[in-house]
């Protein structure tokens, strides 16, 4: 008889997990505490929106990135049946363009290039930015920290960028408010909601190139955009496919309890339903409901998973603002680069091929301009408050205010308040007091020195093991690219405590422009030696 697994939580890692687990024969159970699955990747229909023989609109916690270097995701969008023939990974565009906005000031969209060496990815870099403005010896003292990073082994990666904030690393409090406010913070909060005065040199510098990276690839792939909305085009199909496999779903299955005898879990109570019993757990829970879950004796009994509650978070939620006229601003992301809420967006019509806008809402829309919020602290340029203490309708005026201060530059309207039907903001933002807001789902981020508090995805219970954004990865940042990473790895501790014979769940390290390696390799010797990067006193 196939051994059981409990999956704890439906959002994307929770998924992943079940397919690798059902792919190989396990039963699998997947308990998720909101009525539907997807978890923070989910599309949301807007209560109210649709007019008779009509979809709803579609709103979404956030606008979804397929960056070129996320290899996991991907792989199992591959294995997700689609359509007659196809499968959710044809349902990815590639966007061409990356838009840096600054209020005032012209825009600037990067384009690809292909460096051979590290002096041609110097010169892409230095170009790349040149057009922001900053004085022209603190744009090629930060190119040369980028370089550091890049032409760094490993293990002076983890002893010593682990443990410095990437504010200090590129000397941002010595240099111009220009250079602080873009290659400081613009660059830095648009990253998952991190701050660059307190957020890991490993984990800001490593991810930044690896972005960048995307555009010196063969294949020029920055990024990629789902061409529906999420649940459309993949949270759907997937869960259809793992039901196919045998995989039963427990939505309203909130956790309550990890109950444990000695090294084992006996079990997992819930708010409503019955108790939960596998032979093996896996525990797919974002880091503040995992760690509210955590006993002194789970402790106890698994010491690597003691200090969850020291890992922190922040909020990246998103606003969607429904046009009569659509505005494709640029092919890709747009970055606000100075905007005090740490804006990014997403004109979605042009990637969303599959949709027919006249059958959503009230056929009156006809584009949707999809913003993500990075900052909820910080005074907004309206009500001079930050975010989280706004009501909803002032968090729309702000965003979309600052989205024009950035767009309509030199003149230009490219929004305009007549074109503007209605907008939606993520109901995981909610007000339970007058001028406060909460945050149901809100971001892991990794600061300066943390990663001794993130556990493996093998912990010391037999049968429990972890799958979520803020387990130990290649990927190393809050993200979908992270979640599926870390449930594999959860999959294959489950293979090798069950004595399985099937073939482990695939990983994939980052990969990193060839050229690097032999550069990476001298540092390596001198790392060892005890000797500083030898581009340091170059």
């Amino acid at each position: 008889m196939a051994q059981t697994v409990a999956v704890l939580g439906g959002g994307v890692a929770g998924l992943s997990a079940a397919q690798e687990l059902a792919e190989r024969g396990y039963r699998v159970h997947v308990y998720e505490r909101k009525p539907v699955m997807g978890g923070k990747a989910r599309s949301i229909p807007v209560p109210g929106s649709a007019a008779p023989d009509r979809r709803p609109l579609p709103g979404e916690h956030g606008f979804r990135f397929f960056p070129g270097f996320y290899k996991h995701v991907t792989d199992t969008m591959r294995r997700i049946p689609y359509g007659d023939h196809g499968n959710t990974f044809d349902n990815l565009a590639v966007a061409t363009r990356i838009l840096l906005a600054r209020a005032g000031q012209t825009e600037i969209t990067w384009l690809a290039r292909c460096p051979q060496n590290l002096e041609d990815l110097r010169v892409f870099l230095v170009e790349l930015f040149t057009p922001l403005g900053v004085p022209a010896p603190e744009l090629a003292y930060f190119v040369s920290r980028l370089l550091i990073v890049a032409a760094s082994c490993p293990e002076r990666r983890l002893a010593e960028f682990e443990n410095i904030a990437w504010w200090d690393f590129i000397a941002a409090p010595r240099m111009s408010k220009t250079y602080q406010a873009y290659l400081g913070q613009g660059l830095t909060r648009s990253l998952v909601a991190m701050r660059a005065q307190e957020s890991s040199t490993r984990t800001v510098g490593v991810t930044q190139l690896q972005l960048l990276y995307g555009l010196i690839s063969p294949d020029h792939v920055f990024d990629r955009l789902l061409m529906g909305p999420t649940n459309d085009v993949w949270i759907d199909p997937w869960t259809v496919y793992l039901r196919k496999l045998g995989v039963e779903f427990h939505p309203e299955a909130r956790v309550t309890a990890i109950e444990r005898d000695g090294a084992r879990v006996t079990g997992v109570t819930v708010a409503s339903g019955p108790r939960i019993e596998a032979d093996y757990y896996l525990a797919a829970l974002p880091v503040e409901v995992m760690a509210s879950l955590l006993t002194e004796e789970l402790k106890r009994a698994a010491p690597s998973i003691a200090n969850l509650d020291k890992l922190q978070t922040r909020w990246m939620n998103g606003i969607q603002f429904y046009l009569s006229r659509d505005v494709p601003v640029v092919n890709g992301h747009a970055i606000y680069l100075d905007s005090p809420w740490a804006l990014t967006s997403i004109s979605q019509r042009q990637f969303w091929t599959n949709v027919d806008f006249s059958e959503l809402g009230n056929g009156a829309v006809q584009g949707i301009l999809s913003a993500d919020i990075s900052e909820w602290e910080a005074p907004g340029v309206v009500y001079g408050k930050p975010a989280r203490e706004c009501t909803a309708p002032q968090i729309q005026e702000e965003v979309w205010t600052q989205l024009k201060q950035h767009l309509n530059a030199g003149g230009a309207t490219t929004l305009n308040d007549a074109n503007l039907l209605s907008w939606f903001l993520d109901p995981d933002i909610e007000f339970p007091n007058p001028g406060t807001a909460a945050n149901a789902e809100p971001l892991l981020i990794n600061i300066a020195g943390s990663l001794q508090y993130r556990p493996e995805a093998q912990v010391e219970m037999e049968n429990l093991f972890l799958a979520s954004d803020y387990v130990r990865t290649y990927t190393d940042i809050a993200c979908m690219e992270a979640a599926n990473e870390a449930a594999r790895r959860a999959v294959n501790c489950v293979l090798a405590a069950s004595g399985s014979a099937a073939s482990p769940a695939q990983l994939w390290p980052l990969e990193e422009p060839a050229f690097l390696k032999p550069l990476q390799e001298v540092d390596r010797i001198r790392f060892g030696l005890g000797l500083p990067h030898h581009l340091e006193s170059t």
